[in-house]
């Protein structure tokens, strides 16, 4: 992909665009459609994109495997604390009313995090899936 220098210029345009899409999605989730979900994976689709233009090894330096492997888990993470911080301050399990004061605030708390939880684990998901599908005749040439 060298050679195509217009979709490079194209990708590199559309991506930061992208991304700040993926952003609004995710912090927009609260109030309106939209979340963790759908901002992981239009911000794994600008990454997907990139790794099409630029190739799977440029994007590999950006985004390391271990990044990405983080990624999954400290989603999870995330995800499983706000449900014991809500245990451990005397409700159920992801019962965001006792996480502020007044509840209304909690409940913005809890979802805010959970969302950040899901759209972090999304994004690592994405790109691990891609990343194995995208690398998997690479390994076997090397050898």
């Amino acid at each position: 992909m060298r050679h195509y220098l217009v979709l490079r210029v194209i990708a590199k345009l559309l991506i930061p665009f992208m991304m700040v899409f993926a952003l609004y999605v995710q912090f927009h989730g609260d109030y309106g459609p939209g979340g963790g979900f759908q901002a992981g994976v239009i911000a794994a689709a600008s990454v997907v994109l990139y790794a099409i233009i630029f190739g799977l090894p440029t994007t590999r330096k950006v985004i390391p495997d271990w990044l990405v492997e983080t990624m999954l888990a400290a989603g999870v993470l995330l995800y499983a604390t706000v449900g014991l911080v809500g245990i451990l301050l005397g409700g159920n399990y992801l019962d965001y009313f006792v996480l502020g004061t007044p509840p209304a605030h909690g409940q913005e708390r809890g979802i805010f995090w959970v969302e950040m939880g899901v759209g972090i684990t999304v994004f690592g998901v994405m790109l691990k899936i891609f990343y194995m599908f995208a690398g998997r005749g690479r390994e076997a040439d090397t050898e």
